[in-house]
């Protein structure tokens, strides 16, 4: 995976088939300690110390589909290559948290990338999940949470084209006004 969106959207989506209703992703710029950190967070069905202890390996996954596992073993990677750290927790019945950290100013720290499309794509496919969204710099703070958009949507469903396109709009316009000046 080429941005961290990308992963973002993996590990999303494996919190969703986890059967999490709630997910957080979390997200952090820190130019004085030269981190970039991200945390997503969910309330699926957690992961017993076996599959915990087994999340890394290659050729181990729970998808049907396929039967490698690429994702987090590539963020972890990309994380290291970095200076940075990848950590993941787990308990059954409660839920995840992949933590990584990478150096923000390495040059070899993916991109980002396209935030505001996988936001949008998780929603779309997942209409009945709650997303929250936070994303700190230097500059400010970001926040989008589906929660609040469904209270004020009332009975418009959040997947219609319109209330997506005000979503992808809303998130990239915050996190313009938040970038660094750098």
């Amino acid at each position: 995976m080429l941005e961290l969106a990308l992963h973002i959207l993996d590990i999303a989506e494996n919190s969703t088939r986890a059967g999490a209703k709630n997910i957080s992703i979390d997200i952090e710029e820190d130019d004085m300690r030269d981190i970039f950190r991200m945390d997503i967070s969910d309330d699926g069905s957690g992961m017993n110390h076996e599959m915990l202890q087994r999340v890394l390996d290659p050729f181990y996954t729970t998808k049907k589909v396929r039967r490698v596992g690429l994702g987090l073993p590539m963020l972890k990677e990309a994380a290291e290559r970095t200076g940075g750290s990848f950590s993941i927790t787990s308990k059954m019945g409660i839920g995840t948290t992949v933590s990584v950290t990478f150096g923000l100013s390495n040059i070899d720290r993916q991109p980002l990338g396209d935030i505001p499309g996988v936001l949008v794509a998780l929603i779309t496919g997942n209409p009945d999940v709650d997303f929250r969204y936070t994303h700190r710099t230097g500059h400010g703070c970001y926040e989008m949470d589906t929660k609040s958009i469904r209270k004020e949507l009332e009975d418009i469903p959040i997947q219609r084209i319109e209330v997506l396109q005000f979503i992808r709009r809303h998130v990239q316009e915050g996190l313009q006004e938040i970038a660094s000046l750098a």
